[in-house]
């Protein structure tokens, strides 16, 4: 790439002038985190009259929706811009916005590729008991224009990510929580930060390693230190300098995955409790890089990115490397694979355990 391009940098600014001054075309996708424009116009509390730590911060706030609307075009033009001719975007917001943002979008030529909704497993209770409780955001995906032929879809790696299984466009992920939430003097340091899964799941569908992911509202940094874990580069746009050093110093801290072959799967297998291996990956309960071994101890196997582990010349699910091992059309990975420690368990505990912890928190 060119040296004009700044590339695995934070830059600071408003988004809009930054992107209309970079080069026409540079960017493989967009994902897009703006501010929802909440309205909050009163504190929430809880039954115990504890106040909730609400988005109220300056930043989500404008005077009308004529005026979100005229920011929301400007930036989405300004996005538009620097998109490869097979790039792809993703926008996520909440009933708040996501409706105006796609109009918009439409009236700008986008062509919408999917909806994907994030179901939060842990979502805030409605305290009030008014109306549902607010368990969902939707992220749009689309492509420049409906004439646009070519994009990145990894299906196969997504495929692998879910056990084998076709991903849907309902993605359950934990609010971003405990170790991954980021604080300062023990407070939250952004009031939205996502969790690192969901831009997992997005950079490894819509990329590929060394491919150009811009976020012009980068906040805490999620997007570019996923992307620089996923051997993706990186231009992270804001406008706020306390969320800039932030992300800069979060973002040093990342250490690239080791990355690995990749081997189309080709099973089907349904497991359950319906939790992916890759979801404990991408959870940190198992690490990219580590081991896990079969039942008998006979055989050992590295964890890979993106819910595939490695034994030998096999690379796959956990499912298929058990079967090219045993030489069978098919196996149960969560029954065959263990983890060799302190404890010699299985993966499948680590995955009860995980959704044990899910339904409790």
């Amino acid at each position: 790439m060119s040296d004009a391009i700044p590339l695995n940098k934070v830059l600071h600014g408003d988004c809009v002038e930054i992107m209309n001054a970079l080069p026409e075309g540079i960017v493989d996708v967009i994902f897009a985190d703006p501010p929802y424009n909440l309205q909050l116009k009163n504190s929430l509390f809880r039954p115990d009259s504890s106040e909730v730590d609400a988005v109220n911060d300056e930043w989500d706030k404008f005077d009308s929706m004529a005026e979100y609307c005229e920011f929301t075009r400007a930036w989405l033009s300004a996005a538009r811009r620097v998109l490869k001719p097979n790039g792809t975007i993703w926008v996520i917001g909440s009933y708040h916005n996501i409706f105006h943002v796609g109009h918009i979008m439409r009236e700008l030529g986008f062509w919408f590729l999917n909806d994907v909704v994030w179901s939060k497993s842990n979502p805030m209770p409605n305290f009030n008991g008014t109306r549902f409780t607010n368990a969902t955001e939707t992220m749009i995906w689309a492509k420049s224009s409906e004439k646009q032929k070519k994009y990145t879809f990894n299906y196969q790696e997504m495929k692998s990510y879910n056990d084998d299984k076709q991903m849907t466009n309902v993605w359950s992920i934990p609010l971003c929580t405990g170790n991954e939430r980021l604080k300062v003097d023990g407070q939250k340091a952004h009031s939205t930060q996502k969790p690192s899964e969901l831009l997992d799941r997005v950079i490894r569908s819509s990329t590929n390693r060394g491919d150009l992911v811009l976020d012009p509202f980068l906040g805490s940094g999620t997007t570019a230190a996923v992307a620089k874990k996923l051997g993706r580069n990186y231009i992270g746009l804001e406008r706020d300098q306390g969320y800039v050093d932030l992300a800069v110093a979060r973002i040093n801290d990342v250490e690239p995955e080791l990355f690995f072959e990749e081997i189309p799967s080709i099973d089907n297998r349904r497991t359950r409790p319906k939790v992916p291996f890759g979801q404990l990956v991408a959870q940190n309960i198992l690490k990219v890089g580590s081991e896990i071994v079969s039942k008998d101890k006979k055989h050992r196997a590295t964890i890979c990115g993106g819910g595939r582990i490695r034994c030998g010349e096999f690379e796959g699910s956990i499912h298929k490397v058990a079967a090219k091992i045993e030489e069978r059309t098919s196996m149960n990975g969560w029954d065959y694979w263990f983890v060799d420690g302190l404890s010699f368990e299985s993966i499948d505990k680590l995955r009860v355990d995980f959704i044990e912890q899910g339904l409790n928190s």
